[in-house]
């Protein structure tokens, strides 16, 4: 009976694996495995908030206002959604409030008031049936402020 000194051979489910694998080597240098494809482990997908039709609208609005950098000088105070629907259409009602802090912003947002009745939105699965303004409070001073309301009815485009 002849004794065979090669190693014998490990299971596919070893090798695939980059743990290190012990095998008799009976004096050989052991096999160092690095081009074995080992197959990723897949942790949890990390979660991405989806748009909703309420953040769509806010932000064609702060687009619509024509401000870069939104941050300070525009502020959305308020958002309310409702729904609607009549006989024939079905949609939601928003009234969004502006604040419009600083003489330059004041500026952007009277054009906006005058630019929102016949602004064509794109909001994707929405028409804007009526857009308009409710209620407007402009503070003049050391600190001007306008804070503007606005109402927008959509409906949902089939």
């Amino acid at each position: 009976m002849l004794l065979d000194r090669r190693a014998p051979a490990l299971p596919a489910a070893l090798t695939r694996t980059r743990k290190p694998v012990f095998a008799p080597t009976f004096g050989r240098a052991k096999l160092e495995l690095k081009s074995i494809s080992v197959p990723a482990v897949k942790g949890p997908h990390p979660m991405r908030a989806r748009k909703t039709t309420a953040d769509r609208l806010r932000e064609a609005l702060i687009r619509l206002t024509g401000i870069s950098f939104p941050g300070q000088c525009l502020k959305c105070l308020k958002h309310e959604e409702s729904a609607w629907s009549s006989i024939t259409f079905a949609g939601t009602r928003h009234e969004v409030t502006l604040v419009f802090e600083g003489a330059e912003a004041v500026a952007h947002g009277e054009e906006f008031m005058e630019a929102l009745p016949e602004h064509e939105f794109t909001i994707p699965g929405q028409l804007v049936a009526d857009a308009s303004i409710r209620e407007v409070d402009h503070r003049f001073g050391l600190h001007e402020r306008l804070q503007v309301t606005a109402v927008l009815l959509l409906l949902e485009d089939n």
